[in-house]
């Protein structure tokens, strides 16, 4: 081979950092000359080495990256048992006062004084404002003077009709006259009996100068002053007294959801709770709850013909005055018990993009389903369901992730603790309903509570 001959391109050095390669790769002289053929021959040879090999190596990486077949997921399951638990409807409500007195007077005359401190509580038959006697004590002294006239013309009409009565026995007089002496003396006991009414009537007409409470509770803003003239009957009121001990919640309800509640009291699915009369619990504006339960005293007889609903009214304690007329709240009634409940955990219910729950059962031969369901009432963390579920269904509670419709699985047994009260919440203004849930094939949704995909396990 020619020393001079141009090496092959795949022979040249890449670079100058190479270029003890291109030195030791220079052809000896002292050796026999290798055929440029040749030399291609063996490149070809070992490129085909290499590729067998990467295909080699490859396959034993597919080999061994193929997991091994696995047994059934363990998953978390709740066992549904029949509980006992309280139909709650919250509603929204406004407070007024137990009893509720506009003070006006009875009589017209100029406020000498005012006896109360507004806002202060006072008692029945204490007295507010104090008018000007003056004028009622005069008419108080003249009708009694017209009695004590009148008494006196009586005394003297009767004593003509007795005498004149005799005198007629033995005719000195005739029987007219004492007729007419018998009438005149009538008269004059009923002119009496006028005068009598006039002393009493003057007499009370004086006690309305003091204007009294008429009950028990707490004042409101005055609206006159001392000096001010008033009259009797005027359309302001001086004050308002308002019994505040007690108090009326009027709340407002579909006449929709009263009907179906009084059809599951008559069915039998629910009962009712206690003595008979819902109790009351109230949630104020601030968010808390009112430690004095009340109870539902009445619910309306008519239905309002634009809004459909029906007003209901309750009486709650108030002893500390801790709530006022007036105050918007939230009253949380209990209108039974349904003692066959069954109480499905939150985390265990999925919700698809129209809003239908579902929830995965552990069915026959461990195999998951999905299973459209209806939940009502908030009770805690823990749905109520009023259709879909029977007492013995097994819910997954845990590891819905790791598992999808149709999978085989190992359930275990868990216990989770309920949160909240005994009693379910429904929404405002309705019982324990929701909207129907969709068919069992509903898709889940994407919510965290809902299971993953089969392709995140």
């Amino acid at each position: 081979m020619n020393p001079t001959h141009p090496r092959p391109e795949f022979l040249r050095p890449a670079s100058p950092a190479l270029s003890h390669l291109s030195r030791c790769a220079a052809p000896d002289p002292s050796r026999p000359a290798v055929a440029p053929t040749a030399r291609r021959r063996g490149a070809r040879a070992l490129a085909t080495t290499f590729a067998a090999g990467a295909l080699l190596l490859s396959g034993c990486s597919d080999k061994a990256a193929k997991p091994p077949p696995r047994g059934p997921v363990e998953v978390g399951v709740v066992t549904l048992q029949p509980e006992r638990q309280s139909v709650t409807t919250e509603l929204p409500g406004r407070t007024s006062a137990y009893l509720v007195a506009e003070i006006r007077p009875q009589v017209g005359g100029i406020v000498q004084k005012r006896l109360f401190t507004e806002g202060a509580d006072v008692k029945a038959g204490q007295v507010l404002y104090q008018l000007d006697p003056a004028p009622f004590e005069a008419a108080l002294a003249s009708a009694e003077a017209s009695l004590g006239r009148a008494q006196a013309t009586a005394g003297s009409a009767e004593s003509n009709a007795r005498r004149n009565a005799e005198l007629a026995k033995i005719e000195a007089v005739s029987r007219q006259v004492a007729d007419d002496s018998q009438a005149t003396a009538q008269q004059a006991r009923s002119d009496v009996a006028v005068a009598r009414a006039a002393v009493e009537t003057a007499r009370i007409n004086l006690g309305y100068t003091r204007i009294k409470a008429p009950i028990s509770g707490r004042t409101a803003i005055s609206t006159v002053t001392p000096g001010a003239l008033v009259t009797a009957s005027q359309t302001t009121a001086l004050t308002t007294v308002s019994q505040v001990d007690t108090l009326y919640v009027d709340v407002t309800q579909s006449s929709t959801e009263v009907l179906r509640w009084k059809n599951d009291l008559a069915q039998g699915r629910l009962q009712r709770a206690g003595d008979g009369q819902a109790r009351i619990r109230l949630k104020l504006e601030d968010g808390s709850t009112y430690a004095q339960p009340g109870r539902l005293q009445f619910s309306g007889v008519t239905v309002n013909p634009t809004t459909g609903a029906i007003t209901l009214r309750g009486v709650v304690p108030n002893p500390d005055g801790l709530l006022m007329p007036g105050m918007y709240v939230r009253a949380v009634l209990e209108t039974g018990v349904n003692e066959q409940a069954l109480l499905v955990p939150q985390q265990g219910v999925a919700r698809d993009t129209a809003g239908n729950a579902s929830v995965l059962v552990v069915g026959a031969q461990d195999k998951v389903e999905r299973r459209g369901i209806q939940v009502g009432a908030a009770v805690g963390n823990r749905w109520a369901a009023t259709a879909g579920l029977a007492a013995g269904d097994r819910i997954v509670v845990d590891g819905l992730q790791r598992i999808k419709v149709g999978d085989t699985v190992k359930p275990v047994e868990v216990q989770i603790k309920p949160q909240g009260g005994s009693g379910g919440t429904a929404a405002p203004g309705t019982t324990a309903s929701s909207p129907a849930a969709g068919p069992a094939s509903a898709p889940a949704s994407t919510a965290a509570s809902a299971p993953a995909p089969a392709a995140s396990r």
